[in-house]
């Protein structure tokens, strides 16, 4: 581990009524004590807070107070320094100036964290998870993260892994006794914790899909003919103006993306061009970007206009649009311009020509009417995904890749053992789960990973 000290910006760039500039290392104190002559630092105790006037040279940069917090006990167990000043960047850019002018370096993105990875004062998934809390955009995403930064995940794998790891050490043991003959590790017990490690494997991995929805949104795409009422409903569920609304088929020539945020959760809400035959070039792409958007949602809105006569049109559009993953819902629009026997039949006839199960919903996007309904069955949508026996969520891509690698090499232990494999062969497949199971917390890394991972964090953090 590098041990220079480092400085950067931790608070946002722009002006503000405070900024916060971090130094961390093992010269941090002396590195702000050349331009802090107020106090001499190295004599003050940790988690103190200090004014003066931030100097370079014999000129004051600016009025400043200064937070101590010696090692062990700092966010990077290293010594460091919070510098908070007026929050101009003009003065946060000269006193970055200064502090490496005395000595420091700036950070690298995600360095202040990589270090407190190294140092062991967090793991891999609380490092990630530290992240998360600063991306997080709504309450749910919010909740897991910090759950996640409590160790929330690690908790769950270690135990599991402990278990594994005696098994592991008795298994060696018996290729130590090779010529012997003799098994230490109880082949019975073994699968029955393979069974109960398989379970949870499973359980952490299905969360996922969960977890994905809280921390990227859940994509609705909002399809329909032209004119079917696409952009009036997107600005009644934003409740604004947001997409332009006319009477003219065709208006929307492009997709538009807005987040919606239903009881914690948030919806990636996709308003597209009136999806129809056309020979006008333009439309005609906005259509194909439009099917293009359907395939990564996982909602589908489909509007269909009261008045319409003839629904067939509308059905084989549906029916092209389908997948089974995908979650349908069906609303007849504009009920508020026709009376209800123009439009009290169109669920049976769609029930009749659309196999999959959908949600049937009429609504009336101007006069706000069953909108509620619609925001309801976006929210169920999610809250149908999560696990009421899994108090731990996957959100993160790396987790739910060890996850399943480690779920694989874990079949392959059971395998060895149903066929009487080679104590050898049992040995690398049960290493092999172990090692999956530790690049979750980081027991088991390689500095690609880290510096993919850290890289992705701000500088600063």
């Amino acid at each position: 581990m590098n041990h220079d000290t480092i400085c950067a910006l931790a608070t946002a760039n722009g002006i503000g009524a405070l900024g916060i500039i971090r130094v961390s290392g093992n010269e941090a104190l002396p590195v702000v004590q050349k331009s802090f002559p107020a106090k001499n630092l190295e004599k003050q105790k940790s988690h103190t807070v200090h004014y003066g006037y931030f100097m370079d040279g014999q000129e004051a940069i600016d009025e400043v107070m200064l937070s101590i917090f010696l090692a062990p006990k700092s966010f990077t167990t290293e010594n460091s320094v919070e510098i908070a000043f007026h929050g101009s960047p003009h003065i946060g850019k000269r006193i970055l100036e200064t502090l490496i002018k005395n000595g420091a370096r700036m950070a690298k993105a995600g360095e202040f964290t990589l270090r407190a990875f190294i140092n062991g004062r967090i793991d891999l998934s609380q490092a990630e998870a530290i992240a998360d809390v600063i991306a997080s955009e709504n309450e749910a995403s919010r909740k897991v993260a910090i759950n996640q930064l409590k160790g929330g995940i690690t908790n769950e794998i270690s135990l599991l892994r402990t278990d594994l790891l005696n098994f592991v050490s008795l298994v060696e043991l018996e290729l130590d006794f090779a010529e012997e003959d003799v098994e230490f590790a109880d082949r019975t017990a073994l699968t029955q914790l393979l069974n109960k490690i398989e379970l949870k494997l499973n359980s952490l991995i299905e969360s996922f899909q969960y977890g994905n929805a809280i921390k990227n949104g859940t994509a609705v795409a909002i399809i329909g003919k032209p004119n079917a009422g696409k952009s009036t409903l997107l600005n009644a569920l934003l409740k604004e103006e947001r997409a332009i609304v006319s009477n003219i088929a065709g208006t929307t020539r492009d997709t538009i993306e807005e987040v919606l945020h239903i009881k914690g959760h948030a919806f990636r809400l996709i308003d597209t061009a009136g999806l129809r035959e056309t020979t006008d070039e333009i439309e005609a792409i906005g259509v194909k970007k439009a099917k293009e958007k359907v395939e990564n949602a996982n909602i589908l809105v489909y509007l269909a206009d009261a008045g319409t006569e003839d629904l067939s049109e509308d059905i084989e559009m549906i029916k092209s649009l389908l997948r089974p993953d995908l979650k349908l819902i069906l609303c007849a629009t504009k009920i508020d311009e026709v009376i209800p026997t123009k439009y009290e039949t169109m669920e049976d006839i769609f029930r009749k020509q659309i196999s999959n199960a959908f949600d049937f919903i009429k609504i009336s996007a101007v006069e706000n009417q069953n909108i509620q309904d619609l925001k309801n069955e976006l929210s169920s949508y999610v809250e149908q995904l999560k696990s009421e026996e899994n108090n731990v969520v996957i959100t993160n891509q790396r987790h739910f890749e060890a996850l399943r690698k480690s779920l694989d090499a874990v079949h392959k232990v059971k395998e060895a053992i149903t066929f009487q494999i080679s104590t050898e062969l049992l040995a690398y497949e049960l290493r092999n789960a172990l090692e999956y199971l530790g690049e979750i917390s980081g027991e088991v890394t390689n500095d690609e990973v880290l510096g993919n991972i850290f890289s992705k964090f701000c500088i600063g953090k």
